[in-house]
């Protein structure tokens, strides 16, 4: 009975914990999101905290017929899925590489992989070398120098090397060469790593914030992340431009809640549904056939 008695007092102390954690979390996001949608009367003046008493679009329409933020998630999504895909491609390549018994050079190079991993140049070596290359104000700035990541790589290669030596052999003795065998049975059989891996550059490529801020000088190649903070540091004047003088602007609260909503959606809206790709890319390399 006393057991069973500490049980339910330690349940009970869990779940209260987690409530008031899932509280903290959440009011903040909904205060953001009603804020967006809020009155100016209601702004400035601060009287709710999670539910205006009236609605309105105004901070969303004006920011709409700006163009600014249409550009910006131009750019976004042009660097996520280009960026994304040549991640994804060179870090399977590599992995594949070095998973590969009789390729006499991958100790090498997975030793160079290895010491990117503990030894990094620094900001100012890297930019010096990003400007050596002329991609300083290049969207390519923001994929290139970070286009495989060292940690991915071996969690992949871990994965490669799981995989049935006999099936490849099989192919081998077929007539099939290397890239044969990647494209057919390789990327076949790797599948959930290979969505679990895209997922997570694909975030990652989302929420590019340093390297733009390092790299881009010319705002109309800022991604989201950048706009978004340069609208809640500097306000709506020096970002936006109101296309109608007659038309009153919003206050810059509604604009800067507004924009984090707009730049925070794609994402909370797949998280969700994706969620378990990245609890299932933290075992997938770890598991041996």
């Amino acid at each position: 009975m006393r057991a069973r008695s500490g049980d339910r007092w330690f349940n009970f102390i869990n779940v209260t914990l987690l409530i008031v954690l899932a509280v903290i979390t959440i009011v903040p996001i909904i205060h953001v999101f009603a804020m967006s949608f809020a009155t100016t009367e209601e702004s400035l003046s601060g009287r709710f905290i999670l539910w205006p008493s009236t609605w309105t679009t105004e901070a969303y329409r004006y920011i709409f017929d700006t163009g600014v933020f249409f550009l910006s998630l131009k750019n976004t999504v042009w660097l996520t899925v280009v960026g994304t895909f040549i991640n994804v491609i060179l870090t399977a390549l590599l992995a594949y590489v070095c998973s590969r018994p009789q390729f006499s050079a991958r100790r090498v190079i997975m030793f160079l992989v290895l010491f990117t991993m503990l030894f990094g140049g620094g900001m100012i070596p890297t930019y010096l070398v990003v400007k050596g290359t002329g991609l300083i104000n290049s969207l390519w700035a923001l994929i290139l120098p970070g286009a495989i990541s060292a940690f991915n790589m071996l969690v992949m290669r871990d994965f490669f090397e799981s995989l049935p030596e006999s099936v490849i052999e099989s192919a081998r003795i077929d007539g099939c060469g290397d890239l044969r065998i990647l494209g057919h049975i390789v990327f076949p059989l790797s599948l959930p790593i290979l969505a679990t891996f895209t997922l997570f550059y694909a975030v990652g490529n989302w929420n590019q914030y340093f390297s733009a801020i390092l790299y881009l000088n010319d705002p109309d190649k800022w991604p989201l992340q950048i706009l978004l903070r340069q609208v809640v540091l500097i306000g709506q004047a020096d970002i936006f431009t109101n296309l109608d003088p007659n038309v009153p602007l919003p206050p810059s609260v509604s604009i800067q809640m507004a924009t984090v909503v707009l730049a925070s959606f794609p994402i909370v809206v797949l998280y969700p549904f994706l969620q378990r790709y990245f609890v299932q890319g933290l075992t997938l390399g770890a598991v041996k056939g």
